[in-house]
């Protein structure tokens, strides 16, 4: 990890707002900013996050469902515990976790998180593809758990499969849109997927 890395994290701006605002995550005002856009995050609404760890996700959905939601994470990493969330450490592709998410959250679910990376290999088309398959394996999940006009928001890397995947969530949302918030560095090729309108059938 370098010296200037170091620097130039201490000096981000979202980075020192989430340490003062006790955040875990600067990704916490990329949900926020893309929650006050699109308005997916309601009182009462049971929200689950995959790949939630270290939970910056988690405790803005949290914040914005109030005590009536319900707000459910899931990771291969451990994650600390917060106030009004429930989590699972397992892998989503298992279905012995699927079947604990649905437990939790009563087989009825309002809205599907995933700001899911790939490990950075260094050669972009593989990550790219790797950042693809983490998008269909969430929309598969968001497939089979989410309720009608539930939505959707999901973290691609840009690149050339990335019409193909948007082809494919058209199929089951009214609304499909990419989105960049400001709380994105600027040199991230990240761009994140927001599917509203859940219809789940392919003929709209």
């Amino acid at each position: 990890m370098s010296k200037n890395w170091m620097r130039e994290r201490r000096q981000d701006f979202y980075y020192r707002n989430a340490k003062r605002l006790a955040y875990r995550s600067r990704a916490s005002f990329k949900l926020m900013q893309i929650d006050d856009r699109f308005d997916i995050i309601r009182e009462g609404m049971t929200v689950v996050d995959l790949g939630a760890a270290p939970g910056g996700w988690l405790q803005v959905a949290a914040e914005r469902v109030g005590p009536k939601g319900k707000v459910v994470g899931v990771d291969l990493q451990p994650i600390e515990p917060l106030e009004g969330v429930r989590t699972i450490r397992g892998d989503v592709r298992r279905e012995e976790v699927r079947q604990e998410l649905m437990e939790l959250t009563g087989g009825k679910v309002d809205l599907v998180l995933s700001d899911m990376s790939p490990n950075i290999s260094g050669h972009y088309p593989l990550d790219h593809a790797r950042s693809i398959e983490l998008c269909e394996m969430a929309l598969g999940f968001a497939l089979r758990v989410l309720s009608p006009g539930g939505s959707m928001v999901v973290k691609m890397f840009e690149g050339n499969l990335g019409n193909e995947f948007l082809a494919q969530v058209r199929q089951y949302f009214t609304t499909v849109k990419r989105h960049s918030p400001k709380a994105s560095r600027s040199s991230s090729s990240e761009v994140y997927v927001v599917a509203q309108g859940f219809h789940g059938d392919q003929g709209g």
